[in-house]
């Protein structure tokens, strides 16, 4: 038996390996060790999602940020963003739209905005939820002190997103200003779990410097983090960056970390990003396929989708709201796979509610899970 067959087996098996280990199963990427991995993943997800892909509508409503990141096409000293900033109406019927389309999860995603305060977002998200009782809200925002991310969360935010990029403090530093740190961030994943939120993180595959034992620290990170959600996606550059000339991240790299991610905990609700899609015309499929189990569709009006651009070629930038809900229901559709319209929360809060499914059913969406299926990987403790 090879190394990374051993190593693929024991993460099914336990749900993490050492530093080292991670490094090696890495390294030893193969097409056929990939393939192996993905059969164990997608096994894993479906014994709790059965084959369901939640869909999250993504309403991008500012591309205003006070930050400097190396990587980001939206970065504060790109003098070429045409800025906008949508208003709470604006985003109300954004989410009316969503909701009559199918949509159950809004997320609400900007840049470090501060000309869309605290009490603007608390107050667009409480009139969300009033309107749209059945749906949850995800923000993803940034970086904020504790009490604006309570004030949120009393608002009736139900998660948030965060990617922690990186979790190595020199790498952190290499693609972040100066004033930007590993540990800030870090505090306030910590900070947005004690508040009771579905709190997710991830990291850029392939950003420039990244090694196996990098992608390493980030995995036993997650590990310890016990996050609801993770997201990853490959690296691409924007044309106006720092960045601009440094090479794009490896799909084949990017679908593997996520099948490891999937065999880590297969509860988790990772997303088959709009990255991949733009590096590969079937990457989300791929996605998909590799262990991801939540896909998301631009909202964002047409009016300003093409100017928040965080990466080069971003695709779906061009396309109706609608055509994208229709475009992604026939690719999952195509993989065997089939949209399922719930909330799609963390199994988790599903089985602590009095109204959780009988054990029989998936405990996110509903559909029924393998008759007689294994229990699985030891999820995370």
């Amino acid at each position: 038996m090879s190394t990374t067959r051993r190593l693929t087996d024991e993460l099914a098996r336990e749900g993490t390996l050492t530093a080292r280990g991670f490094a090696d199963l890495i390294r030893g990427r193969t097409p056929e060790s990939a393939e192996y991995l993905f059969s164990l993943a997608s096994e894993a997800r479906d014994r709790v999602f059965g084959k369901g892909v939640f869909m999250r509508g993504l309403i991008e409503f500012s591309n205003h940020c006070r930050n400097d990141c190396l990587y980001c096409g939206i970065r504060r000293s790109n003098r070429l963003v045409e800025r906008y900033r949508l208003t709470p109406e604006e985003i109300l019927e954004t989410c009316s739209a969503g909701h009559s389309l199918g949509f159950r999860t809004f997320v609400l995603q900007s840049g470090e905005d501060p000309g869309f305060g605290p009490g603007l977002v608390a107050e667009t998200v409480s009139r969300i939820k009033a309107s749209f009782p059945d749906s949850a809200v995800t923000l993803s925002l940034g970086e904020h002190p504790p009490e604006t991310y309570a004030l949120w969360r009393a608002a009736g935010a139900d998660r948030y997103l965060l990617r922690h990029e990186t979790r190595n403090p020199e790498h952190y530093a290499s693609l972040h200003p100066r004033d930007m740190t590993v540990a800030t961030r870090v505090k306030c994943l910590r900070t947005l779990k004690e508040l009771g939120y579905q709190v997710g993180c991830g990291f850029m595959v392939g950003s420039p410097g990244q090694t196996p034992e990098l992608l390493a620290e980030d995995l036993l990170f997650i590990r310890e983090l016990r996050p609801h959600m993770v997201g990853i996606g490959p690296f691409i550059p924007h044309r106006d960056t720092p960045l601009a000339s440094a090479p794009p991240g490896s799909v084949d790299e990017t679908l593997y970390l996520l099948g490891i991610l999937r065999l880590m905990d297969p509860r988790l609700l990772i997303p088959a990003t709009t990255a991949l899609g733009t590096l590969d015309g079937t990457g989300r499929e791929k996605g998909v396929a590799a262990g991801a189990n939540v896909i998301m569709p631009i909202l964002t009006p047409m009016g300003v989708r093409g100017k928040y651009l965080l990466y080069d070629n971003k695709i779906c930038t061009g396309d109706a709201s609608s055509a994208c809900r229709m475009c992604v229901q026939r690719r999952m559709e195509s993989i065997g796979r089939e949209i399922d319209t719930a909330r799609g929360d963390h199994p988790d809060l599903l089985r602590a509610s009095p109204c959780a499914p009988p054990a029989s059913m998936s405990t996110a969406g509903g559909t029924p899970a393998a008759p007689g299926a294994a229990p699985g990987p030891s999820p995370l403790p």
